[in-house]
């Protein structure tokens, strides 16, 4: 009897075992349909999320399309007094001035003019108020005559744009920025494009041999030339590629990678002190660039503001229609681009006369 007790003892026991398991299988699998359930509404509003945001830039640039349309659509020259509208002159005329003149080159983009109204555009100069009085004192007082102002050439058609660069454009280009470009652009004066020294990436015809025949164009201005290279630490302007081929000489001075108007007076202070070994000065310091090339000329030195021309030609060798990567460059239009490979080229190093990093 007492055996057949346990037996029973056991087989309840069992029993109680076999109902926890199966307990816990049905709570399994309440927690893996609750699970799956739970993932299909975090993907699903994850998806309606996306769709939100999709149309949110939808609906901005729709508005910004319709903003912009009239400025586009406009003739310049008959609205003059009633819409906001630089006069530019032709690319030609600005290399025949460069070149066959002498003149220097001061550009002034989105960047520059972020600064001027304290709202940071770029990673690489931090806003500064001297600087800002600076790029005031260029662009909206006495010019010398010797020295060419440049600014985007965007307030009207944007036909010869890549549909990528015209939206980019169009959402940039608001009431209130044509609002502060009137504020600091003379309607007096009539200004180069900035977008000179940018031949490829953002034009339609990138795929044609215009882009090429631009760059021969550019090359004019250092041939046979001497000249100073001011640049970013890491910026390596034609190194790698035959950019600077047909020019007669290269020295560098090289300014900080990032807000390089912190060192502006030594490297202002340096490049008159070379003034006397360099027929030209070839500025891609950033937004201190404007301002050196304006301060070089005041002190009859010839300095063209060349900015991302480098970059350019990399892109326009690469052949892809698009920024890509250039490892051993530093490169603010692409993700990543500010982490430089490491490079050891002595015949750059040869050609760097000072440093200021």
């Amino acid at each position: 009897m007492e055996r057949q007790y346990e037996d029973a003892d056991f087989l309840d026991l069992k029993r109680e075992n076999l109902q926890l398991r199966q307990q816990v299988s049905e709570m399994q699998e309440s927690i893996q349909s609750f699970y799956e359930a739970y993932s299909e509404l975090i993907k699903k509003t994850q998806e309606n999320e996306e769709r939100i945001i999709l149309f949110s830039k939808y609906i901005q640039y729709l508005q910004a399309n319709c903003a912009n349309l009239k400025y586009e659509i406009l003739d310049p020259a008959g609205c003059a007094g009633t819409y906001f509208f630089p006069k530019f002159r032709s690319n030609e005329e600005t290399l025949r001035l460069i070149v066959e003149e002498k003149k220097s080159l001061a550009r002034f983009g989105d960047g520059e003019f972020g600064i001027a109204f304290s709202t940071p555009r770029q990673k690489f100069q931090r806003l500064d108020d001297r600087l800002a009085e600076r790029i005031w004192e260029v662009l909206n007082g006495d010019t010398p005559d010797n020295l060419l102002i440049a600014i985007a050439s965007q307030y009207g058609s944007l036909e010869r744009f890549s549909d990528q660069t015209a939206q980019g454009i169009r959402l940039y280009m608001t009431e209130e920025i044509r609002r502060q470009h009137e504020q600091i652009v003379p309607l007096s004066r009539v200004y180069s494009d900035a977008y000179i020294t940018r031949p490829y990436v953002l034009y339609k015809d990138r795929f044609t041999d215009a882009p090429g025949k631009r760059f021969e164009a550019l090359k004019e201005i250092w041939k046979d030339k001497r000249i100073m290279v001011v640049e970013g630490a890491e910026t390596r302007l034609g190194v790698g590629n035959d950019l600077f081929r047909q020019a007669k000489e290269i020295k560098r001075i090289i300014a900080p990678p990032t807000s390089s108007f912190d060192r502006y007076d030594e490297i202002y202070k340096e490049c008159l002190n070379r003034g006397d070994s360099a027929d030209l000065f070839l500025l891609a310091i950033g937004p201190s660039s404007g301002v050196l090339a304006y301060d070089l000329a005041m002190h009859s030195c010839q300095a063209v503001d060349v900015g991302h021309v480098d970059l350019e030609y990399e892109w326009f060798l690469a052949g892809k229609g698009t920024r890509v990567s250039v490892p051993h460059k530093y490169n603010n239009e692409f993700t990543g681009g500010d982490k430089v490979e490491e490079m050891h080229d002595s015949a750059y190093d040869s050609q760097i006369v000072a440093a200021f990093v």
